[in-house]
């Protein structure tokens, strides 16, 4: 998707990319006609870089992400940020020594439903925001853990649903509800995957230091996946909402986008009726684009675009850090029996990978 996305941009150049196995590292290079390397240093060296993307598996971005900033390179890292609040911390300890940035993918944040909802908020259009949902309900079968050898395991993915595919929405949560979190009390489980270790289910209430509240559940264990949904309800009773997928739950490089993103539930006064419009005019335009790639050139662009005009890119490396925070405060809840306060420092004496292992 990165590099298929990244050839569409006429302000990049895509030029090299870094792997671990040379022979597959070379194949993909071979692909996209550029130049192809198993050190993230050298690479940035000789090739003068001023972006890196990264796509390993989550526990493994903080080492070439570091890398890459100490060599003088920007980066751009998969979500979520990172599966512990250590490497979160180390990779932005190491973008303010170098310099260089640090952004999330995120790039649902770049529909255009979500976009609209954004501004209604921010605009006033629903009050404060008093209370946020999420409700995510996909499904992962046992061909897709064993795709690739570091699924559903704690230490090589970092965890399940929670780490792997409800960061968008987490994410969403707390970008639409703009606020801090205060507190957040959770529970995970397992319920119908013998065959990972990783929890499938998981659910959480956040308090705000806005006085706003949230809910959220989301599991990988209903066939075949139902749909991904953040609602955001005022203070003066009028709600909006976005249904970021449908019909199926989206897996990277082995399915596509089913349904287009939509707003689902407007009830702002005197724009109820623009709902049909706007559900028309947003499937129209995934009927029109490669979804697949769209959204990921769009983020893509607005991270160019903050380095060449020295702004904020759309998402950043601490709003990412604060995906990582919300679900380690749910392990942690549920180790320790009780809702843990916010901010989030990392537990360096422990070796419990905040209570994912025993």
């Amino acid at each position: 998707m990165h590099a298929d996305a990244l050839t569409e941009i006429p302000k990049s150049e895509f030029t090299a990319v870094c792997g671990r196995d040379e022979k597959r590292t070379q194949e993909f290079a071979s692909k996209y006609g550029v130049k192809a390397y198993t050190s993230v240093n050298e690479m940035v060296i000789k090739e003068k870089l001023d972006i890196v993307t990264i796509c390993t598996p989550h526990p493994a971005h903080k080492v070439p992400a570091i890398e890459a900033l100490k060599a003088g390179a920007n980066v751009l890292i998969e979500k979520p940020f990172a599966s512990s609040l250590q490497d979160c911390d180390a990779m932005l300890a190491a973008s303010r020594e170098s310099g260089k940035k640090i952004g999330i993918i995120s790039q649902r944040r770049f529909y255009s439903p979500c976009l609209r909802l954004k501004k209604a908020i921010e605009s006033g259009k629903i009050g404060k925001p008093a209370l946020g949902t999420v409700s995510m309900f996909g499904w992962r079968n046992e061909a897709y853990y064993k795709s690739d050898p570091w699924r559903g395991k704690w230490k090589e993915e970092g965890g399940g649903v929670l780490v792997n595919q409800a960061p968008h929405q987490l994410d969403l949560l707390q970008w639409f509800m703009g606020s801090e979190i205060e507190e957040i009390y959770g529970i995970w489980k397992k319920l119908n995957h013998p065959y990972i270790e990783v929890e499938d289910t998981a659910l959480a209430i956040l308090k705000f230091k806005n006085g706003g509240i949230g809910n959220i559940i989301v599991s990988n264990s209903q066939k075949p996946g139902i749909y991904g949904k953040v609602h955001i309800h005022g203070d003066n009773g009028a709600s909006v909402g976005v249904q970021t997928d449908g019909g199926a739950m989206f897996i990277a490089g082995m399915t596509g986008i089913l349904e287009p993103p939509v707003n689902d539930l407007w009830s702002v006064p005197g724009e109820e009726n623009k709902l049909k419009d706007w559900v028309k005019e947003d499937s129209d335009l995934f009927n029109s684009i490669h979804s697949i790639e769209y959204y990921h050139k769009l983020q893509f662009e607005d991270f160019i675009d903050s380095l060449i005009n020295g702004k904020k890119p759309m998402v950043t490396g601490e709003e990412g850090r604060v995906t990582v925070e919300i679900f380690t405060a749910i392990y942690r809840s549920q180790r320790d029996g009780k809702a843990i306060r916010f901010p989030l420092e990392p537990e360096y004496e422990r070796l419990d990978f905040d209570g994912r292992l025993k």
